[in-house]
């Protein structure tokens, strides 16, 4: 049964990107319809229109296989070797400090996120006592 409900989670998350698609090809605009569809996801769980349960085990199942599916585009940079001649290091270095970057600021933006539910949980405590 959780197999079945980790499918149809991951098929929600397939059409509200499939929709992300379709309105940047509707609309004819720059932004990449995975971003659309990715906004479209946040709104739509922070208006509550679906719940975060509601995706839980599929989203959590894509994020346990999440380095393999960048392995395609790993992959795919082999037919661009040639590309690395020369001023390769410069891209490779670039790509080693903005990871860096995400990283560090990921890591501050949740650490925030987790003392901030801490203070609401604990404050939500002190009234039940």
């Amino acid at each position: 049964m959780r197999y079945v409900k980790i499918c149809i989670q991951i098929a929600i998350l397939y059409l509200i990107f499939w929709l992300g698609t379709l309105i940047q090809g509707l609309l004819h605009t720059s932004i990449p319809g995975s971003i659309i569809g990715m906004i479209l996801l946040f709104v739509l769980l922070q208006t509550k229109v679906i719940k975060e349960k509601w995706l839980e085990y599929g989203a959590q199942f894509l994020l346990s296989i999440l380095a393999l599916l960048f392995v395609p585009a790993t992959v795919g940079i082999m037919d661009y070797l040639s590309f690395f001649n020369g001023k390769g290091i410069i891209t490779v270095a670039l790509v080693l400090v903005s990871t860096f970057i995400v990283m560090l600021i990921s890591g501050i933006v949740g650490e925030k996120i987790a003392t901030r539910k801490k203070q609401h949980k604990d404050i939500g405590e002190g009234y039940g006592a």
